[in-house]
């Protein structure tokens, strides 16, 4: 009896005698993975997870409250572990204050490379809730961001007057290999009708707002003898500004273009216009208000789409980054270059050096890139 037994068992586990494993469920394991560790990208299955569910997250299951990146995190997932850590963040505040100045540039674009995108929005949008820790991630940001404006304002705004092809041929590498790190974000995810018009309208956004600020802007308008309602756009375009650097592909440069605002705020950072124009400081107050108010409540706004649609949010960001690589190419400081080659101008060394330097920014970024995944 008991040999007949053992032949059952055996045939029951196969004829290798290897034994069947079960299945693991969230229930039996998923408790052993820290929260901001476990993303949409789980391979470990969920019991009762609905198909809407699934096919949002690149047809796979996911453990309870582990909807993305951002559901997962915590407070304790924004302390840095060391000082590369810092430094990663201090230069992605650099990209953010440089985006100010250079039209195209997308700090939010440099998050994704760092994968502290979703770090950065949870710190903002969760900063007085929890305001220590929240504070202590976004120090290096803001220290990197004062960096970036100040060299942004002093160096590539000079050398963009000498040489603005050249210089922007620069970034635009380095925007267009980065790309590849945007793109990963929708890697194996569903290309659903919806998903793919959301694409196509992030694309074609940052190409209107290019358009609009190259043909149908307003003239430099004069910041003197302002109104009170002057003062309400300015809260506006602060909160727009915000909205730019926290979704990628979005232009602050471009928007500040389009209402005329762009060169008479370069011109007025001079000791001698504030002293003839000390109502200006009240435009910049306004600015940082809008700033830190469109920081604070849209940074809100994404946590929670990303929560809830964050593959689909993500086609329309691809979209997004891949539009402002393309307008780079195509806004009124680099529009009056190609004028003025048209009109007799010589370019050959321009151009030249221009596409030298975008090949060397897309090597140098894509490398980057390449070096992040290797870590994952």
């Amino acid at each position: 009896m008991e040999k007949e037994k053992d032949k059952e068992n055996a045939a029951a586990s196969g004829a290798d005698g290897s034994e069947e494993i079960p299945a693991k469920s969230c229930a039996d394991g998923a408790g052993d993975i820290p929260a901001a560790e476990r993303t949409s990208g789980s391979d470990v299955p969920a019991d009762g997870a609905q198909p809407e569910e699934i096919a949002e997250n690149g047809g796979k299951e996911l453990c309870a409250g582990d909807a993305s990146p951002a559901e997962g995190l915590t407070a304790d997932d924004l302390k840095y572990k060391n000082g590369k850590e810092v430094a990663k963040s201090g230069l992605l505040g650099v990209f953010i204050g440089l985006a100010v100045i250079v039209p195209g540039i997308s700090g939010s674009t440099v998050a994704i490379i760092f994968k502290l995108y979703h770090k950065f929005l949870y710190a903002i949008g969760n900063l007085f809730k929890k305001f220590k820790r929240c504070a202590a991630f976004l120090l290096p940001i803001a220290a990197g961001l004062a960096v970036g404006f100040i060299v942004g304002f002093f160096a590539v705004q000079r050398a963009l007057e000498i040489a603005p092809f050249t210089v922007i041929a620069l970034f635009a590498g380095l925007m267009f290999g980065a790309f590849p790190a945007v793109k990963d974000e929708i890697k194996g995810a569903k290309r659903t009708p919806q998903r793919i018009v959301l694409f196509a309208a992030g694309l074609m956004v940052p190409v209107a707002v290019s358009l609009l600020s190259t043909f149908l802007a307003e003239d430099a308008r004069s910041l003197a003898d302002l109104s009170w309602y002057h003062y309400l756009l300015f809260l506006v375009l602060g909160y727009v500004m915000a909205v730019t650097q926290i979704v990628p592909g979005l232009s602050a440069t471009a928007i500040l273009m389009v209402f005329g605002y762009f060169t008479p705020l370069m011109d007025s950072v001079h000791l001698s216009y504030w002293r003839e124009n000390p109502q200006i400081f009240l435009v910049y107050l306004c600015l940082v208000a809008g700033f830190a108010a469109g920081l604070f409540i849209f940074s809100k706004v994404l946590n929670k789409i990303f929560e809830k649609k964050r593959e689909t949010a993500f086609f329309l960001i691809t979209g997004l980054s891949l539009g402002s690589v393309l307008t780079m190419f195509f806004n009124p400081d680099v529009f009056a270059v190609y004028k003025s080659w048209a009109g007799g101008s010589p370019f050959a060394l321009d151009l030249a050096l221009g596409i030298v330097l975008f090949a060397a920014g897309v090597a140098v970024a894509y490398l980057f890139v390449r070096y992040e995944r290797k870590k994952q």
